[in-house]
């Protein structure tokens, strides 16, 4: 009866071993397939010359914190921003949507964003800033929703870039991609491995569960060159006289 028990165990503990490796088999098969699909569908959109960025009238900024976890700036924030300033500087384009998470009193990535660029010469005429761009996809459906951009550069890292291209054009936006600049940076490969996990995910939300951005709200078309759309106290006080915050938040790609 041991000896049967035994055998038993052994077998339903091969069964087991041999269903979880078909499992991770699949899983490593969806996400390598995922990733060559979405990189194979947007590598002709992507350019890595901010130089050949352009021309285009709408530029949409991707925010992320200005800070590290460790309370270091964040290099890219900077790089985000320095690509974003250079292509106003340089007439490539000549509108910026800067678009981050407010969604917190304590938090508020596009008021970081304007004073940032406005440093680097930005007028705030050239800026147009969106509090509710939680995530790409919110940022990009925002985009088309809300403001009306139909067709315009993407600025983030090289990484995210696909991603951000791919949802655009699957929204039926006529997007291409403009790396920002950025130097080498201990870690990074947490997040680039993350991000391969983020392009799988991104097919779920677009393809199985068809996922609609957090808020959207009424149209605000955007206003180029012409007035700020946001009053003044708007851009000094954030969404609804929230604050701006420099509390260290964990890097991520959005």
């Amino acid at each position: 009866m041991y000896r049967l028990l035994q055998k038993g165990l052994k077998k339903g503990l091969k069964i087991v071993l041999m269903s979880l490796g078909a499992l991770l088999l699949l899983a490593i098969f969806v996400l390598v397939a995922g990733n060559v699909w979405v990189l194979a569908h947007t590598s002709t959109y992507i350019e890595r010359d901010v130089h050949q960025c352009g021309p285009e009238r709408v530029a949409i900024v991707f925010g992320t914190s200005n800070w590290t976890r460790s309370g270091a700036r964040n290099p890219h924030f900077n790089g985000r921003m320095l690509t974003a300033a250079n292509l106003i500087e340089h007439q490539q384009v000549d509108h910026l949507l800067i678009s981050g998470d407010n969604r917190t009193q304590a938090y508020n990535e596009p008021r970081a964003m304007w004073r940032d660029l406005n440093r680097r010469g930005v007028t705030a005429e050239q800026m147009t800033m969106d509090f509710a761009g939680f995530s790409t996809f919110d940022t990009l459906s925002r985009a088309q929703g809300v403001f009306k951009v139909e067709k315009a550069v993407l600025v983030t890292q090289a990484w995210h870039l696909p991603r951000a291209v791919y949802i655009g054009r699957a929204l039926g936006m006529e997007v291409r991609g403009c790396a920002a600049l950025e130097r080498p940076v201990a870690g990074v490969w947490r997040l680039k491995l993350r991000e391969w996990v983020a392009r799988v995910a991104t097919l779920g939300d677009l393809y199985l569960w068809r996922r609609e951005p957090y808020f959207l709200g009424p149209v605000e078309p955007l206003i180029i060159d012409v007035q700020q759309p946001y009053p003044l106290e708007i851009i000094e006080e954030g969404v609804e006289g929230r604050e701006d915050s420099v509390a260290p938040r964990l890097l991520d790609s959005r």
